[in-house]
């Protein structure tokens, strides 16, 4: 069955928000195994967050990068200068000089979207001359845990096209608002595409252009695998429901506050957990000065543990 959409909602939507869409060309310069050096070039979509030309995309579109050239929808092309990165949420921030003004995006509230809700993603696949281009969907999920080499991250699922070059581009509403980042697709499934939700991005965004990198990510230094009935009835756990901590990190704030190989931990801030990734996800939403009470199942006794978030160190991922 062919989508009906509303057609004027969907072409207002689509001129407001693809006025800050960029394209993003990007060079990086590799050796062979004679040390003969060649460039391998890359595509993909980034979009104005402010009037001083910063721009989110994805890091994977400008990592390890050379050379980068930014063109704006107008034509104009400039030079990239990478600014900040996560690899964690797969964001980063690139900086162009111009001596005009830039139109820039208007951020939506990615808390308030609802599955079935009307979204367009707008990039350069495949790097095609001639602007951005536009597909149109519905939010088919929210809060999708995917795992990737580099954590776990929260995305917002969506069945519009995303294709090579999308990513880094916006997922906007029929406002026009960016309510998400495009940056992955399923390679060998249908009408999948996923969108980093814009408050992660909006979280975030500050840290990046002041500091390069994110300073605010609080971390208790734990390793935590969901309980499932087999599991539970194999060693005989207590429950079987709740995180189960496989390992603690030596001076770590799970260290410091007592937290043990085998605790199960069946809260956090009094909100049950009911899998592994709950408790990673809900810390990263905290700041480093914040404070979380842990309900913890020892061996079937039952406790609460205060515990002190820390920064989380750069190399632990």
């Amino acid at each position: 069955m062919i989508p009906i959409y509303n057609e004027n909602l969907i072409i207002d939507a689509v001129e407001k928000g693809s006025k800050n869409v960029v394209n993003i060309a990007s060079v990086r310069m590799m050796k062979d195994q004679l040390l003969r050096i060649f460039p391998i070039e890359g595509v993909g979509s980034g979009v104005i967050v402010d009037k001083k030309g910063h721009i989110l995309t994805n890091n994977h579109v400008i990592e390890r990068a050379d050379k980068i050239k930014i063109t704006t929808k107008d034509g104009n092309i400039f030079d990239g200068v990478i600014v900040g990165s996560d690899d964690l949420t797969d964001l980063a921030i690139i900086k162009i000089e111009s001596k005009e003004a830039l139109p820039f995006a208007d951020f939506g509230n990615s808390d308030d979207l609802k599955i079935g809700q009307i979204v367009i993603a707008i990039g350069n696949p495949f790097g095609l001359d001639g602007g951005p281009t536009v597909t149109a969907g519905i939010i088919s999920a929210l809060s999708r845990k995917l795992q990737f080499e580099n954590g776990i991250q929260e995305l917002v699922q969506t069945d519009a096209s995303i294709n090579p070059g999308n990513s880094g581009g916006p997922l906007i509403n029929t406002n026009g608002q960016v309510i998400g980042i495009n940056t992955a697709k399923i390679p060998y499934a249908q009408g999948i595409g996923f969108a980093v939700p814009i408050n992660i991005a909006k979280s975030i965004l500050l840290d990046l252009i002041e500091n390069g990198q994110v300073t605010n990510r609080p971390w208790i230094g734990i390793s935590t695998i969901k309980i499932t009935r087999q599991l539970a009835k194999y060693y005989r756990l207590p429950t079987h429901e709740g995180a189960l901590i496989a390992d603690v990190q030596s001076n770590s704030p799970g260290e410091y506050a007592d937290l043990r190989k085998g605790d199960i931990i069946e809260s956090l801030d009094g909100k049950r957990v009911i899998d592994s990734f709950q408790v990673s996800l809900d810390i990263r939403k905290k700041n480093i000065k914040d404070k979380v009470i842990l309900g913890i199942n020892r061996y079937g006794r039952r406790f609460d543990k205060e515990i002190q978030l820390l920064p989380r160190p750069i190399n632990v991922k």
